[in-house]
């Protein structure tokens, strides 16, 4: 259930892309973590393609609000309990018309999430960012720690995976595009990645495509917002959970049993990942009068709903499901058309929240 992400609500623009460079010595081409190239001088806003943390000014942030505002009426109770009904009805249309056409694979994400790279996970000595609102700094996991964990008795069983040494869940997988791009960069022979979604469309997608293999990966249908759903894999085996573009389809009544449920499935030191719609948004600025469903909550035209957060509504989910912040930042970026000289802000939100180390129990002596 991969929400969708382009410039009017769709997921296949460039926004995921990101800004690409060029490594000259490799002849790679690379994206630059976020917060790298600044708009100084708005003569030059044309000569890329988008530009990181975009100041807003006060005129620019009370007309977004004021827009909000404007749309804000909620459709009748009727309407927005069949739009609830009919999610996973939606959801199987829009993947039955789209398939994998209307995606991009996700190559960003190694940038911002090294997690997810070879020889990078919590158990190999990784080094998260931690960072704030306002500031960042390095803060390097504890490697006694990690050995400790690994120690640490888990669930026996025989589940998909369950020889692996490093795990990934990718949540709302939609057809494949987290996926796909982590199976061919990670050779990490212990790695085992999981995947689901809440269409059986988008499942069957990501299970016929040539690059799927059953022996690192395990595709499956879930309904994220079920808090009863069983998962494959028992809590505690997981060292990476990965949420993009998907809590936001979530109905907001949802959310926080959906992540406490998630965070149950980490080992000690494990993380989740999140990157997803933040407020005031274009994609919510463009809704027009009759899509509101709730506050910050709206329908697109083809059923399928999104919200957009602030961080500290995201801080306050996470934590209330026993996880740490390593890091919550906002992503403000100006995205231009440079062919119709258009300016397009996106605002995103971008999450690592970590399940704290337990300590082994002691050996008596």
């Amino acid at each position: 259930m991969a929400a969708p992400h382009a410039m009017v609500a769709g997921q296949g623009d460039s926004s995921e892309s990101g800004l690409i460079l060029s490594d000259s010595s490799t002849g790679e081409v690379k994206r630059p973590q976020f917060g790298t190239r600044f708009l100084t001088d708005p003569r030059q806003v044309f000569q890329h393609n988008a530009w990181d943390n975009v100041e807003w000014t006060e005129e620019q942030e009370a007309s977004a609000k004021k827009k909000v505002l404007e749309n804000s009426q909620p459709l009748p109770p009727e309407k927005q309990e069949d739009y609830d009904c009919r999610a996973n009805e939606y959801w199987n249309d829009f993947y039955t018309i789209h398939e994998n056409r209307f995606f991009k694979d996700r190559h960003w994400l190694f940038t911002e999430f090294p997690e997810l790279a070879p020889q990078c996970g919590l158990n190999h000595e990784s080094h998260p960012e931690v960072s704030g609102t306002d500031e960042g700094q390095q803060h390097g996991l504890d490697q006694q720690q990690s050995r400790d964990v690994a120690a640490l008795p888990h669930t026996d069983g025989d589940f998909p995976g369950s020889s692996a040494t490093y795990r990934i869940l990718e949540v709302g997988c939609g057809v494949g595009n987290t996926v796909f791009p982590i199976l061919k960069t990670n050779n990490d022979p212990g790695l085992f990645v999981y995947c689901c979604d809440f269409s059986s469309t988008a499942v069957e997608l990501v299970k016929t495509n040539p690059e799927y293999d059953p022996e690192r990966c395990f595709a499956f249908v879930h309904d994220l917002s079920d808090e009863e759903a069983t998962y494959p894999v028992p809590d505690g085996t997981l060292d990476v959970i990965v949420l993009i573009f998907v809590l936001s389809a979530l109905h907001p009544d949802k959310m926080q049993a959906s992540i406490s449920r998630l965070a149950r499935l980490l080992k000690p030191g494990g993380v989740m990942l999140l990157r997803d719609y933040g407020r005031y948004d274009m994609a919510q600025l463009r809704f027009k009068k009759g899509r509101c469903l709730s506050e910050n909550f709206y329908v697109r035209g083809d059923g399928t709903r999104v919200y957009f957060f602030t961080q500290d509504e995201l801080h306050e989910m996470f934590t209330d499901a026993g996880l740490e912040k390593v890091q919550n930042l906002v992503d403000r970026r100006l995205q231009v058309n440079r062919g119709k000289q258009l300016t397009m802000y996106r605002v995103w939100i971008q999450c690592k929240y970590r399940k704290a180390f337990v300590q082994p129990p002691e050996t008596q002596g």
